[in-house]
């Protein structure tokens, strides 16, 4: 058996023998208060260096003293001597603890240590007869007790659910997900990097409101006990960074939570990460060009190639990602001509020839919007813009100056997803205040306690720049580049359902 092979403390267990393994380590660790040893006064430990330093540096650090502090997650006994595994931030490394070399007292102590134990260690680095990088112990001292038992390595954590509730554990024993997390940490800095470079500046805006605007985003709500009003989780950091905008900061973004009282999926999470980025004297295809480069610069720096594996499919990210209208995606892919409705029943009855569902008094943008869920999204694998929306679902957006029935405005899809969102953002605040007072009687008639948002619109009136405006969908990203299936798995805490 080789210095390699894990062994693992316990074997499947049934709950009276669970419960008979905490009992041995609650008086493991009483034993040690006793004797004056309780691992939980311990408050600081001199860490040297780390497991994948040594492992990269062996050549020169070979005999070098060094001091490790990290979870043991594995032993052998030798009879005199142990074979251990010390996990640390950066990975594994052997042990060796030998009783000639610490002591026959301490290393008596060290035989009652459990699989979890936080120790630290000293010792010096070398290499064993079956050519593993190890450190040689000359001292061994537990840092912290763990009470309950780790899951067993052959069988492991494989409870999807119970990975995402207690991801603590999840990371102990699934070193994959460590990476997941480093990634996701490393592509927040990438575009910060990429942002900052570019002369955008990052600010922070409320997270709580006081009036739930008419977006069809449902809100959470709580209450401010002082001040003794309703207050609203934000859905969205739009209406604040615009308002930056008009204040004269001409390119600004925010990388924050966003929380929305909606369904949970795959892709969806109450609470979620986005990227909102505006750009005074700019319009929606200047955002599309950045969205593009950004997305070409994050998986060349993160995945060291264009082409990317995600689920079954193989991702082209490079440059020039198509472009079409929704008029063309709808005419491409459902073989629809949105030209060819003379008016709004003539587009509800090609809908009911087609068997699509729209709402009974649907205008022509609608019937469009729906031929295109129904149709066209599920095409967009490889990276596509869509642009050209129709006003009735862009309250925000700018109308083309052609064709008022449209929004210069797009979205982009990636494995049949939307990934982000854009405009040519709106800034008459005579049709703004139009739009928002439609928009919220319409939620009001679906019981929804809506409001216009009277100080934005105060803030168009002092005159707003032509503005191009972007949200992205982080965790989506980072789903993609991290070649993960579920927002769950992206997010270290996801919303779960308490279990009682």
């Amino acid at each position: 058996m080789s210095e390699q092979t894990v062994m693992p403390e316990e074997m499947e267990q049934t709950a009276e023998e669970l419960s008979e393994v905490l009992k041995v380590r609650r008086e493991k660790l009483d034993k040690l208060v006793e004797e004056g040893k309780n691992p939980f006064e311990t408050v600081t430990y001199d860490q040297t260096h780390h497991s994948k330093e040594i492992i990269d540096n062996f050549d020169t650090m070979e005999g070098m003293e060094v001091s490790l502090a990290g979870r043991m997650m594995s032993r052998r006994d030798m009879g005199k001597a142990f074979f251990c595994d010390l996990l640390d931030r950066d990975g594994k490394i052997q042990l060796y603890v030998r009783i000639n070399d610490v002591g026959e007292e301490e290393f008596a102590r060290f035989k009652k240590f459990d699989i979890g134990d936080i120790i630290g260690i000293r010792g010096t680095v070398f290499r064993t007869r079956r050519g593993e990088i190890s450190v040689h112990c000359t001292h061994v001292e537990m840092l912290s007790k763990s009470l309950k038992p780790l899951p067993e390595k052959y069988h492991g954590l494989k409870d999807q659910d119970l990975r995402y509730r207690q991801r603590y554990v999840d990371l102990i024993v699934n070193p994959e997900v460590k990476d997941t997390f480093q990634i996701r940490s490393q592509i927040f800095r990438e575009i910060r990097n990429y942002m900052d470079a570019r002369g955008f500046m990052e600010v922070d805006t409320p997270v709580l409101h006081t009036l739930e605007i008419g977006a069809a985003a449902r809100p959470f709500v709580t209450h401010h006990n002082t001040l003794d009003i309703p207050m609203y989780l934000r859905i969205e950091t739009e209406l604040y960074l615009k308002r930056l905008i008009v204040g004269g900061l001409e390119r600004v973004y925010e990388m924050g939570r966003i929380f929305r009282n909606e369904g949970m999926s795959v892709k969806h999470n109450p609470e979620f990460t986005s990227m909102e980025v505006y750009q005074a004297y700019a319009d929606f295809r200047d955002m599309m060009d950045l969205t593009e480069d950004l997305y070409v610069h994050l998986t060349r720096t993160i995945c060291k190639t264009d082409v990317i594996p995600y689920q079954d499919q193989i991702i082209n990210m490079a440059s020039p990602w198509e472009r079409l209208t929704m008029v063309e995606a709808v005419q491409k892919y459902a073989g629809v001509d949105y030209n060819s409705w003379a008016d709004d029943a003539a587009a509800r009855a090609e809908a009911e020839a087609r068997n699509v569902h729209v709402e009974k008094n649907a205008t022509r943008g609608e019937v469009l919007v729906a031929f295109f869920e129904e149709f066209v999204e599920e095409q967009l694998i490889q990276p596509t813009f869509i642009y050209d929306y129709p006003v009735e679902i862009s309250p925000l957006a700018k109308r083309r100056a052609d064709n008022p029935l449209f929004t210069e405005r797009f979205e982009f899809f990636i494995y049949a997803r939307e990934m982000g969102n854009a405009f040519s953002e709106l800034n008459d605040p005579i049709d703004q205040r139009e739009r928002f007072e439609k928009q919220v009687a319409e939620r009001r008639a679906q019981g929804v306690n809506a409001e216009v948002d009277e100080d934005f619109l105060n803030a168009l009136e002092y005159g707003m720049p032509p503005t191009g405006g972007l949200g992205i969908g982080i965790d989506r990203l980072v789903m993609l580049l991290t070649n993960s299936p579920s927002i769950r798995d992206v997010l270290l805490f996801p919303t779960m359902k308490p279990e009682k």
